[in-house]
């Protein structure tokens, strides 16, 4: 088996302990591991100088896993590397919260032993794709998003107002600070936090959620995933920001951008006894009530 392992290039002393737990696993086991050239220098000197393990720059279809360690933000920029390779990722996390990275570190021996054995389930999320006219060269490459592609203002405390259409029909225009399209794996980070709704991972819909609209009327809209979505952003600035995911450009107001749903898929391991409600209840304490 060959085994690519990516996390963040700085140095964490969690991150380094559950690397160093993973690395002894898998040379056990004897898996082929390559790290990411940049990850492995963040490391201690017994992995960076482990004569077993390889470092990779690029993925290709001949790995059969790529494992994640950090945080969901890591699986993010992991997905970069992986793209539309149809590679599985195993999440373990080191962050936070841990919507896609579900493992915890004591955890690593008894899942990564589930998942060698073939005992996991994938799960298929899916992914925003955009394109903008003009084209803007720092997304040509990387023009795909797991979580949310997010317009917001830039150098300024104003807001800007997003002309949305769908499907080439007019929606409205958003006057707020910003405006969210995620998808159902996104609908659990930024906008949740903007009160969008959870989504099931499985649901064929994306979420459109404004960011402190000033339309008292604006709320989260669900729209099927099949549409697309054209963005017009005005405002006091001659400039506002896009991020896809964890990664930010600068765009003109005379810029259109579109999104459409992406034709591939990213293939996220889970174990045969995870589910979301179950992290839903976990990591949200959905329905937790003090007085019960």
């Amino acid at each position: 088996m060959k085994v690519a392992v990516y996390g963040q290039n700085y140095v964490k002393e969690t991150t380094q302990k559950a690397v160093e737990k993973l690395l002894n696993f898998l040379l056990k086991k004897e898996v082929n591991v390559f790290i990411e050239r940049e990850f492995i220098k963040t490391q201690n000197n017994a992995v960076r100088h482990n004569s077993s393990i390889r470092k990779f720059d690029a993925v290709d279809p001949s790995f059969d896993l790529l494992i994640s360690v950090g945080g969901d933000g890591t699986i993010l920029r992991a997905i970069t590397y992986v793209r539309d390779l149809g590679i599985p990722i195993v999440g373990i996390n080191t962050g936070r919260l841990g919507f896609l990275a579900t493992i915890q570190t004591n955890e690593i021996e008894s899942a990564l032993s589930e998942i060698l054995k073939n005992n996991y389930k994938i799960s298929e999320r899916s992914l925003l794709s955009v394109t903008t006219q003009p084209e803007h060269k720092d997304i040509e490459d990387t023009h795909f998003a797991l979580n949310e592609i997010a317009l917001s203002r830039k150098n300024t405390t104003s807001m800007i107002t997003v002309e949305t259409h769908l499907n080439d029909e007019y929606l409205t225009s958003y006057w707020a600070d910003g405006l969210i399209l995620s998808t159902p794996t996104g609908s659990t980070g930024y906008s949740l936090s903007c009160g969008g709704p959870v989504i099931t991972p499985d649901a064929n819909n994306f979420v459109l959620t404004p960011i402190a609209p000033h339309n008292l009327s604006a709320r989260p809209l669900i729209i099927p995933d099949k549409t697309k979505v054209t963005f017009k952003v005005d405002g006091r600035e001659d400039q506002f920001l896009m991020s896809l995911d964890s990664r930010i450009v600068t765009l003109s107001n005379a810029t259109i951008v579109t999104v459409k749903k992406a034709d591939f898929v990213i293939k996220m391991v889970e174990l045969l006894d995870e589910t979301f409600l179950a992290t839903l209840r976990k990591k949200l304490l959905w329905g937790e009530d003090r007085r019960n």
